[in-house]
């Protein structure tokens, strides 16, 4: 398995693992009071766009050329980064 294989497959892992994280955040919103479901659905919002552009990112990870991954590996490291302490955010403000 190739380094880019390796990267690509622990990307995917981490994504799915997100999205089981925002359902479990998602299903603490709908069970919130209706003021502060508005506060939890607003981050929530910011939570998947952030995960959207990780997705986009690997996509275009996995089409990119072996030359050309390293560049999208840099960027997606950052998006993976920003999405993870938009999460961390989250979950210590729906406690």
């Amino acid at each position: 398995m190739s380094k880019r294989d390796a990267y690509l497959e622990k990307f995917k892992a981490q994504l799915d693992a997100w999205n089981a994280e925002m359902e479990k955040l998602e299903a603490k919103a709908r069970g919130a009071q209706a003021d502060m479901r508005v506060q939890y659905e607003k981050q929530l919002q910011q939570l998947r766009e952030q995960r959207d552009e990780a997705r986009q990112r690997y996509k275009a990870m996995e089409e990119a050329s072996e030359k050309a991954w390293e560049d999208f590996r840099g960027r997606a490291d950052a998006a993976w980064k920003e999405f993870e302490e938009g999460l961390k955010k989250a979950w210590s403000q729906f406690k």
